[in-house]
Parts: structure tokens; sequence; C-alpha cells
């Protein structure tokens, strides 16, 4: 592989719920429907945003599939497939790949708290299981463990490893992992908005976002214009974009996200617990942010 498989903005996906806590399976097909139109270059349901801890495997299986169904072809689907347990993650995957995702993303293994070589291990299983290509996705904020630049450059040996959704938000990392690599393009993509323009400056390919459930066309521009040349257009862009970044994350995430999407009455707010509804605080927060930002009057 001599370039990035995938670039651009993705789209971390939401899961709309309906009030009592059912997946709302309209709501999802119009919103991936209205993310391609907005010009998204790609999507990536069940992860982190899609919430997909507490999804069940038929749950998390119906939603890779409408992904890829809606899609059809005119932007690629990479479908988390993630797990603590190694074997899950394995059947996820293969359920992606029989299902028609283009990759799949595969978390770090959170609360077991495994050692390198057990990362090396679980992502080389995963990898050599299935023929799509496998994104690592590296969240330390959330799994507690950070795959080390040289666990990176071990796993980046297999074929099958094609790149990063790198969310540790440390602009070393891409300058890093690229000179660890140097024998193969390795797919950097940024899993922080807030540092999309800034991954990009250090050698990054694109970002998989969470303000784009909310901007989609926004943050394409913002992709479109760097990889263009437009620079001071991509920061000008960025920079509108920077009270969103902030606001989408004033409580865990998909919370902000899901509320932004119901003031645009693009779906409802509900969360699944142990998630909560937003405080009053937060929704100001997020009321101003879509705001400032020229979403909401």
């Amino acid at each position: 592989m001599t370039e990035a498989m995938f670039r651009g903005a993705l789209t971390a996906l939401i899961t709309p719920m309906n009030r009592d806590g059912s997946l709302d399976l309209a709501s999802f097909d119009r919103f991936v429907e209205w993310q391609i139109a907005e010009g998204i270059s790609g999507l990536v349901p069940v992860g982190t945003t899609g919430e997909s801890p507490t999804l069940s495997h038929e749950e998390h299986h119906t939603i890779v599939e409408r992904t890829i169904r809606i899609a059809a072809g005119r932007v690629p689907v990479i479908a988390g497939a993630g797990s603590n347990s190694t074997s899950e993650a394995i059947d996820l995957a293969k359920h992606a790949e029989a299902a028609g995702a283009s990759a799949v993303l595969i978390v770090t293994p959170y609360y077991n708290k495994p050692s390198q070589e057990g990362l090396y291990r679980h992502f080389s299983a995963v990898a050599d299981a299935i023929k799509i290509p496998v994104l690592l996705y590296n969240i330390p904020g959330r799994s507690v463990i950070d795959i080390s630049v040289e666990t990176m450059a071990r796993l980046a040996r297999n074929a099958n490893i094609i790149g990063v959704k790198d969310a540790t938000a440390n602009l070393l990392r891409p300058l890093q992992v690229r000179r660890a690599i140097r024998n193969k393009y390795f797919n950097q993509l940024s899993g922080e908005d807030g540092t999309a323009v800034s991954f990009m400056a250090a050698g990054g390919d694109g970002v998989i976002s969470v303000t784009s459930n909310i901007a989609p066309s926004l943050c394409a521009q913002v992709q479109t214009a760097w990889q263009e040349g437009r620079t001071k257009e991509a920061i000008t862009l960025q920079d509108r974009l920077l009270p969103l970044h902030d606001g989408l994350f004033c409580e865990s995430n998909p919370a902000p996200a899901k509320y932004a999407a119901s003031l645009l009455g693009l779906a409802g707010e509900t969360c699944r617990l142990p998630l909560a509804p937003l405080t009053t605080a937060s929704r100001e927060i997020v009321k101003a942010a879509l705001t400032e930002t020229g979403l909401l009057d």
C-alpha cells in the first residue's frame, strides 16, 4: 500500500434510540443518508460514540448491516468490532466482514489492562481471523492502556493491520509512528476533533469525528481545504468549529452529541445507562456551541 486507504472526515456514528431505550432505526436510516448527502468521507458505526458497550450482539449486527446497506458503496464503512474479549472481537469482526464492511475498527481492550505483548497478540488474532483491513483504535483515556509506538510498529508488519485511529491527543504520536513504520504506509486518523488540522499537519490522513454527527459538511470542508492546500481556510473553519468540539465533550460522549442532534431535529437525545441525561448546565453549553457555530438560531 503506497497511500492512505481512508482520508478526510469520517463520522463516528451515534446510535439513535427511542425514549424507552430501544433502537430508533428509522431515525438511524435517515441520519446515515443525511451524513452521505452532507459530504462525509466515511461512516464508522458502533464505536464509542455508537454506545457499543450497551448494545446486544443482535443490535450491534443490525446497526452494522443497516449502515452498509444504506451506504451502498458510496462511502466506506469501518465497522466497530472491538471488545475486551479477543474471541468476542473476532466474532464481531467476522460478522462485519460477512456483512460487507470496508474495514473494522478494533479498540484497545478496556478493563483487562493487558501488557504490550497482550495487545500485540489481541490485535494480531483479530487481523489473522479476517481478510478485510484492521484499524487499531488507541484511546487510553477510556481504556487505560496506550498502544506504544514500538507495539504499533510491530503490528504494522501484519499486512492486514493498515492504520490507527489515534485518540491520544498527542501530536508527537503521528510523527513518531510515521518514523517507526518506514516500510509501509500506515493510515493515521485522528480520534480527537480538536486536533484534526494539527494532526494533518503532523502527517495524518483525516479524522474519525464526533463533531461530524452534528456538522458533517463543515468537518468535511476542513479536510478538503487542507488536502487541497487551502491552509488558511482549513484553520478558519476549524476555529469556527472549536466551540462545538469543546461543547460536545462537556460530559461523556455521546450524551452531548445526542442532545445536539435532538436540538437540530436529527434524532432523539436518549442514551442508555450508565450514561445519564445532560445536566441543565451542560445543555446550555451545547446550545451555546451550536449557536456560536451558526447551526442553531
